[in-house]
């Protein structure tokens, strides 16, 4: 009898051990599986925080990109309306007085001013606010020598004697217009050199 009772109790300790090895294990297993959780979850977050910066950095990028291409659309365009304009004043510098006012050069000035000052809507959606008033005040000068050329244009056409004055004021929107240039285009780096920092 009792080498059955010191068997049972050699089994019941068998058993004991047993289930508390398959509880430690399953511990044991739980704790590894919610540490690799973790770390899944970890590196998970890594990973999504590089692809938001890549996408950040992608899409300042892609603004920088169509910012400059606004930018310089509208210089183009801005610079075929300034060389039409440019020859416009010296051919009628060159015309004796009373000659005919060549209304196909002012259509076409004027079309390609309407081009510029539609490439200008361009940079003024593209932006920054810096850049839309400078592109602004650049339309403006350039609207200003314009008129004042086509002005000139009138009063030589007209006969009106001495065009010192006329000519004087087509000088001085011609220089408004390239000091307008000028802080178009250091608006234009700033605005361009920034988004690139940001990146």
């Amino acid at each position: 009898m009792e080498a059955v009772l010191v068997a049972a109790v050699s089994v019941l300790g068998t058993v004991a051990g047993a289930a508390l090895t398959t509880i430690a294990a399953a511990r044991s297993e739980r704790r590894r599986d919610a540490a690799a959780q973790r770390e899944r979850e970890a590196q998970d977050h890594v990973v999504q925080r590089t692809q938001a910066y890549e996408r950040s950095l992608e899409h300042r990028r892609w603004r920088r990109e169509r910012r400059q291409a606004a930018y310089l659309a509208f210089l183009s365009a801005l610079g075929t309306a300034d060389r039409a304009n440019q020859e416009h004043f010296r051919t009628l510098q060159e015309t004796p007085q009373g000659a005919a006012v060549d209304e196909e050069r002012l259509r076409r000035i004027r079309h390609h001013f309407k081009e510029a000052e539609s490439t200008s809507h361009m940079v003024m959606l593209e932006g920054p606010e810096a850049i839309a008033e400078a592109a602004h005040t650049l339309v403006i000068r350039f609207s200003g020598l314009v008129e004042d050329v086509r002005e000139y244009a009138q009063a030589r056409a007209a006969a009106d004697g001495d065009l010192s004055e006329r000519t004087a004021l087509v000088h001085a929107a011609g220089m408004a217009f390239i000091a307008a240039h000028k802080d178009f285009l250091a608006e234009a780096r700033t605005a361009l050199d920034d988004s690139a920092e940001a990146g």
